[in-house]
């Protein structure tokens, strides 16, 4: 039995036959409609999502799959004190396959220690968001046909942003990857993220705070709002959140094939403008997500079509 705690669970080569799947899903979606009939995913989030939520949902349900579960810690027996761990023993008893967003980080670890089941990490506090890598990967792969030799551009909250720890974790695997972080002095990478990543693998970056310096060198950019929920006092967020807003006029200084990336929500740090341009992927983005869980899912329940 395999979970997904990390982006790093998977080697390149399971990464590339993930990738082949999903691209076989979007090609073929009806030779997929069925196979995983009378299987059930449970959908454990104890925060707030949207687009996670329901493309896992949306993806079981593509493989002809049902789903159960709960979208708040209210409405779950956490309000009631009940651990993780006690939890997922008991939908181990209902489902065949978890996915699990917790704004503790190492609480899907728990959960996977304690389960008869698949668990997904769906995000863990400012942790890790491995679904949402995937989802990245094969966005970057089919817009660039590639995930090496490129120049990688971050923009925005890079202390707690999961979305962004993540995918430089699996970037650092392929050849050829820089990375230019943007981000105000207070939201930089974390130092472990910059030590036992970047620099223990001689990866190139650079960190700089004007955007309109990172443009010109870019072939992704990949902006990440400012994240309310993880600041401890709302001054400091209002003084961050309108740190970066990307508009057509920045989208003017990027080569002309750079696409822009977003894990979105986003809140205005994409100018709803920049949505008419063709290099902006983020909600093809989000379409790749639901194939790339459904390939996801399968492997996890060793379903081979």
């Amino acid at each position: 039995m395999r979970h997904l705690m990390s982006p790093l669970d998977f080697s390149v080569e399971e990464l590339e036959k993930l990738m082949e799947t999903a691209g076989d899903i979007e090609s073929n979606p009806q030779k997929y409609a069925h196979v995983c009939d009378g299987k059930k995913l449970a959908t454990l989030f104890y925060e707030p999502s949207t687009r996670t939520r329901l493309s896992h949902e949306a993806a079981m349900l593509n493989l002809g799959g049902s789903v159960l579960g709960f979208s708040s810690a209210d409405s779950s027996s956490a309000a009631k004190g009940e651990s993780v761990a006690d939890t997922i023993r008991t939908i181990s008893c209902y489902a065949d396959i978890c996915a699990m967003r917790h704004p503790k980080e190492g609480a899907a670890l728990v959960a996977s220690q304690n389960a008869t089941i698949p668990v997904i990490n769906a995000g863990d506090g400012g942790h890790q968001h491995p679904t949402q890598t995937l989802a990245d990967l094969l966005t970057i792969h089919s817009l660039k046909g590639r995930l090496g030799n490129m120049t990688i551009g971050l923009c925005g909250d890079l202390k707690f942003g999961r979305t962004v720890h993540s995918l430089i974790h699996a970037l650092v695997r392929y050849p050829h990857v820089r990375f230019v972080l943007i981000s105000p002095e207070e939201l930089r990478v974390p130092s472990y993220i910059r030590t036992d990543v970047l620099d223990q693998q001689n990866i190139e970056y650079e960190e700089v705070v004007r955007l309109e310096d990172a443009l010109p060198s870019l072939d992704i950019l990949y902006m990440t709002r400012v994240q309310k929920e993880r600041f401890f006092n709302e001054e400091d967020y209002v003084r961050m959140k309108d740190f970066y807003i990307l508009d057509s006029k920045k989208m003017e200084l990027a080569p002309k094939d750079m696409y822009v990336l977003h894990p979105l929500p986003r809140v205005n740090e994409i100018a709803v403008e920049v949505d008419n341009d063709p290099r902006a992927a983020y909600f093809k983005q989000a379409q790749y997500g639901v194939y790339i869980r459904m390939a996801l899912i399968m492997t996890l329940l060793n379903i081979e079509v």
